[in-house]
């Protein structure tokens, strides 16, 4: 347990060691006259930082319990009970869906505070909010991407701020809103949610519309590697780029690294095959994701594209949803998406049985303890650093 401890404290602890040895005390004077003691006041150590506190939280957690926190499900309904009953399983997180949303801004914060079981850790809320096309907010007044393409970055920060707005009062936490993709072809099924035609126009506008969510919301750039590039809908296929990596660091990433230099907070990884990098989905892929944290730079929450997705394109490959579970997290996932129907058994998913696949991977060795708290880590600290404020 304490080697657990220190191994997810090891990498907070690297900034402590600039500290050591500044600089000698001066000596006192021989001649100098004893001063008479008294207390010195003690200063309180500082309180732990939101990863330190998720880091000694993790520390105590089993293998099961680690698992389960990197999961967020979907449960249909406006009814709190299903939702709360979900959270209390130790899930990261809730996805709302159009079948969630009450009528009115005040039933749904009255939803999203009921739901919420740890008063140490909030169960983050996340929802689809891009404007336009996909809006699960009736009464969200901001434009999409539409109606902001290819202009100017300062109407897409306002749009998002104001949009940011909307989700902080409803009890929301994370949007996953931004997309990063790009294509200049109007038979695309995500030709009218993208915010630029090409890198050149997309990336500022993707970098504006983090800036707009910031403080308000959890940023989310979506779908990673690019869709755009990926024809098709992965919806209900598997999607296929031709661009090798090359093509893939100019066409396709300008807008994704934009937004992660601007601060986002999420990656959202698509369930989109580039054959030329990895024969596997991006959302599996460890090159991918490699990609994503080393050439990138994103320090942040990679979550994946809903994963029944992979099991509603058909292919034999993708049937069983536990083994699809452990390929995501073993790959470098650390929150993984299900928008579940009434009964979850209809796929074949439940809460126990997706973490007990991993913990089991763990132990079977497929899957690093240490990329399992990694994963946890990095959820978990979004978790309390918005209970803290």
């Amino acid at each position: 347990m304490q080697r657990t401890r220190a191994g997810l404290l090891a990498l907070l602890a690297v900034a402590t060691l600039a500290v050591s040895a500044c600089g000698a005390a001066p000596a006192a004077s021989p001649s100098a006259e004893p001063m008479p003691s008294s207390p010195s006041p003690t200063t309180p150590p500082p309180p732990p930082t939101a990863a330190e506190w998720a880091a000694d939280r993790i520390s105590a957690m089993s293998l099961e319990e680690k698992a389960a926190s990197l999961l967020m499900l979907h449960a249909p309904g406006i009814e709190a009970a299903p939702l709360r009953a979900l959270a209390e399983q130790g899930i990261g997180g809730l996805i709302l869906m159009g079948d969630n949303i009450p009528d009115d801004p005040a039933a749904l914060a009255a939803l999203t505070a009921a739901v919420q079981p740890d008063p140490e850790a909030r169960t983050l809320i996340a929802v689809d909010e891009e404007g336009g096309d996909v809006q699960r907010l009736p009464w969200d007044p901001a434009p999409g991407a539409s109606e902001l393409r290819d202009g100017p970055a300062a109407p897409v920060t306002a749009a998002f701020a104001q949009r940011g707005d909307v989700l902080a009062a409803a009890g929301i936490d994370v949007n996953f809103g931004i997309v990063a993709d790009v294509t200049d072809d109007p038979d695309s099924f995500i030709f009218d949610r993208v915010l630029g035609t090409d890198a050149a126009s997309a990336a500022p506008l993707v970098a504006a519309a983090v800036s707009g969510e910031h403080g308000r919301a959890a940023s989310t750039l979506k779908h990673f590697p690019g869709h755009g590039q990926a024809p098709g809908d992965s919806h209900e296929s598997l999607p296929t780029s031709p661009l090798d990596l090359a093509q893939w660091r100019s066409i396709a990433a300008p807008p994704f690294q934009a937004g992660i230099d601007a601060g986002a907070e999420l990656v959202m990884t698509g369930h989109l095959v580039f054959p030329a990098v990895d024969a596997a989905p991006a959302s599996l892929s460890t090159e991918w994701h490699r990609i994503l944290r080393e050439e990138l730079g994103f320090s942040g929450i990679v979550v994946t594209d809903d994963m029944l997705m992979l099991q509603h394109n058909g292919l034999a490959d993708y049937q069983d949803p536990n083994e699809n579970a452990v390929r995501a997290v073993a790959s470098g996932s650390d929150l993984l998406l299900y928008v579940l129907p009434a009964d979850p058994a209809e796929f074949g998913i439940s809460v126990d049985g997706l973490a007990t696949a991993i913990a089991d991977a763990v132990r079977a060795g497929r899957i690093p303890e240490a990329r399992l708290d990694e994963a946890a880590l990095h959820v978990l600290t979004l978790r309390r650093a918005l209970v803290e404020g």
